[in-house]
């Protein structure tokens, strides 16, 4: 294995570790058993396992808000692309339950994470949403009077919150149902017309 894979290695295997025990409840040395490392070789890549925890997130994060950007991209109607960010949302949480674990209650349960290390990322996410909601203002299709923010702000809750219950809930039933419910009641309040 080159050593330009290991970071990568390293982040795949906490994915895991954390997944199963939960964040409080794994060791560097879990991470690196997992890895199949050496715990010392961790610490050439990362600084601590809340360094491991925020890498995680922030690679996470970017490849998720490129993927969004890149599948909505040809669409032209901002109403279908409102859709399509709400089906790939619960699909991609659908499709990596221990990645959904960790993004969805682990990292949840610390201050620290929510009060900088993670700010970035989601408003990266945040903008995708508001842009196309201010193409459907630009279009017609999205009410002009739609405090954009908030608007922005509630679909992004409405779609964490589910995935939340449905991790919770030891994903007792298929989070992609959701999909169509959770973008027609959020439309039908944004949009000019019937959705």
């Amino acid at each position: 294995m080159r050593e330009s894979d290991k970071p990568q290695q390293i982040i795949d295997a906490a994915i895991r570790v954390f997944a199963r025990n939960g964040y409080y409840n794994s060791r560097v040395s879990d991470i690196a058993r997992e890895a199949g490392i050496a715990s010392g070789t961790i610490y050439l890549y990362f600084k601590t396992k809340d360094d491991i925890l925020v890498t995680l997130f922030r690679q996470k994060m970017a490849e998720w808000v490129a993927l969004v950007r890149k599948e909505i991209a040809g669409e032209q109607d901002p109403i279908a692309k409102i859709r399509q960010i709400v089906r790939l949302h619960f699909h991609v949480i659908e499709a990596n339950p221990e990645l959904a674990e960790v993004v969805q209650v682990e990292l949840r349960q610390g201050q620290k994470f929510f009060r900088g290390a993670s700010a970035r990322e989601v408003s990266a996410y945040f903008d995708v949403i508001q842009a196309v909601l201010e193409e459907g203002i630009a279009a017609g299709r999205v009410r002009r009077d739609l405090p954009v923010k908030v608007a922005t702000k509630m679909l992004f809750g409405a779609m964490d919150q589910l995935a939340t219950s449905w991790v919770l809930g030891k994903r007792a039933y298929r989070l992609t149902d959701a999909a169509e419910p959770v973008a027609t009641i959020f439309l039908k309040g944004v949009s000019t017309d019937a959705v």
